[in-house]
């Protein structure tokens, strides 16, 4: 297969394409930092690029894309997280940086996709369970997956031959838990105990750890309705 990861430099992006690549398949990976763990796959192709300068992915990404010339799975797994506070004390400049990585790049890219490849199979973003929670502290990170999940339900009404997803890939030992655990204790922000808790057992797999279970709910997920927000604790 032909598989185009965002966000390869690290994390479950990290995971996810050196897992691809195992199991012989060609990679195409889009991140801001490169991964030494990839570069030895002869099958591995890559670009650097900050996906919040969107008029740089206008002009380098098209040329990029049309190497593959059509893809199988595309998986948009770059994110970031906002700061863990209440939501009154965002800035509108915090949440509009969340959501241009988040949401806005993915939407860029998409059409990007549609424009410049012979076909998409399917499309999955990572999403998460903050998109459904609402728990206090997440602002502007749950509002981004929020819509980014309505981001690929409206997409999946408009091509109907590409199946969409929008998954939650679980607890998963990356960066973005690290910040969390490297926080104070505060009773405001209680979902917070659990993935401190959570940390270093088996409850919060590693990216390698995590990448074949999210790699099986992929393919679980082309028998879901196309545009559907999927949880892969469900579907195991």
């Amino acid at each position: 297969m032909k598989i185009l990861i965002t966000g390869t430099g690290k994390g479950l992006g990290s995971g996810l394409a050196h897992y691809y690549l195992e199991n012989g398949n060609t990679v195409y990976g889009i991140s801001r930092n490169s991964n030494n763990k990839l570069d030895n796959f002869q099958d591995f192709h890559f670009i650097s690029q900050d996906l919040s300068k969107f008029d740089e992915i206008k002009q380098r990404i098209p040329g990029f894309l049309m190497q593959a010339g059509e893809l199988d799975l595309v998986i948009l797994n770059a994110g970031i997280i906002s700061e863990i506070k209440d939501l009154k004390d965002c800035t509108l400049d915090e949440i509009r940086n969340v959501m241009d990585i988040n949401v806005w790049a993915n939407k860029l890219l998409i059409d990007l996709l549609f424009s410049n490849l012979r076909s998409v199979r399917q499309i999955a973003a990572i999403s998460s369970g903050a998109s459904v929670y609402g728990n206090r502290g997440w602002n502007a990170y749950s509002l981004s997956k929020a819509t980014l999940n309505m981001l690929i339900k409206l997409y999946a009404r408009e091509q109907e031959n590409t199946h969409f997803c929008s998954i939650a890939p679980g607890l998963i030992d990356s960066g973005m838990q690290d910040y969390i655990y490297s926080l104070r204790d505060d009773p405001r922000f209680s979902s917070l105990d659990k993935l401190k808790n959570a940390k270093r057992t088996g409850q919060m797999p590693t990216p390698f750890e995590a990448a074949p279970i999210v790699a099986k709910s992929l393919i679980k997920a082309l028998d879901r309705e196309s545009g559907s927000f999927l949880d892969v604790r469900e579907m195991e």
